[in-house]
């Protein structure tokens, strides 16, 4: 892993934590893109075609720039070792709490090296670690989501287990954290993978943009029964990760060029939204703005 590279418009001092979606972001971590290791390392992890390497680092950067314009302190580490393709996605790898990062373990075989890798990071910066996920216990960050600063909705799926939620009820219990089980539909199986976000993104408190066709009763009932009001993703724009925004703050996001109906709803209901170029980095490997970002500090 090369040195870890800070790009920030300001000096400050480091800081971690917030128990929020969308509280004001004002330190992230994205990972650089890895390189391939070998020609058909994009089918171990369910590419749509083989990664474009000098395209994968353009739109990276464009989209490291974004965020640094927005007055966001941005850690850019990597890249990881080569074949580390899916090390990109620095949301998932661990989940970050007022008293230090909790190092998930990967639900996807092929990125249960990721963990230590952003661990080598918090390293570097200072950030403590509060406790690991072990096996036979999977967690992957997607799938958990700030009710209040006091209650996490987790998701079981696929990537996160019976074991690994148990694990993170005990860990988030000894800092005053409730965790409600929200059980997640098949959609197309293990293979394809579908976190609790991939269905819904807050954008504030109260308001958030979902795919109401995949999340469960019970979950819509909750979130309704706590005052909170929807963008609904259209069928033809959540293949296309619609559904997939990241909280820049109160009412101000960051989402994948390209979906326009979702914007123009977005905006409507009072949201400030901005669009990032990302056909190499997000519809190749199926992962949005979320995904490629990991916040430290949201205040």
């Amino acid at each position: 892993m090369t040195t870890t590279e800070l790009q920030t418009p300001v000096a400050t001092e480091r800081r971690y934590g917030g128990h929020s979606m969308t509280a004001t972001l004002r330190t992230v971590m994205v990972r650089r893109p890895a390189p391939p290791a070998n020609d058909d390392d994009w089918r171990r992890f369910g590419y749509l075609h083989p990664v474009d390497v000098a395209r994968s680092e353009a739109e990276h950067a464009a989209f490291r720039e974004i965020l640094v314009a927005e007055g966001i302190e941005v850690i850019a580490a990597g890249p990881d070792p080569a074949g580390e393709l899916d090390a990109v996605f620095a949301y998932d790898p661990t989940f970050m709490t007022d008293r230090g990062a909790i190092l998930t373990r990967m639900g996807k075989p092929v990125r249960l090296a990721e963990s230590d890798y952003a661990a080598a990071t918090y390293a570097e910066l200072g950030v403590p670690i509060l406790a690991r996920i072990e096996a036979p216990g999977t967690f992957d960050g997607g799938d958990a989501f700030w009710l209040d600063g006091t209650t996490l909705a987790v998701g079981r799926s696929y990537r996160t287990n019976e074991a690994g939620i148990a694990q993170l009820r005990s860990i988030l219990g000894g800092i005053g954290v409730d965790v409600v089980q929200v059980d997640l539909p098949h959609w197309h199986g293990p293979a394809e993978c579908l976190h609790l976000m991939s269905m819904i993104s807050p954008v504030r408190d109260d308001l958030a943009v979902v795919y109401l066709p995949l999340l469960p009763v019970l979950f819509v009932e909750l979130l309704r029964e706590r005052g909170w009001t929807f963008v609904e993703v259209p069928d033809d724009e959540f293949l296309s990760m619609a559904c997939n925004v990241l909280a820049l703050g109160p009412g101000r996001c960051l989402m994948l060029d390209r979906n326009p109906v979702t914007k123009a709803r977005l905006e409507a209901a009072g949201s400030e939204v901005l669009t990032y170029k990302g056909d190499e980095i997000s519809r190749n490997r199926e992962g949005g703005p979320t995904c490629l970002t990991r916040p430290i500090w949201r205040e």
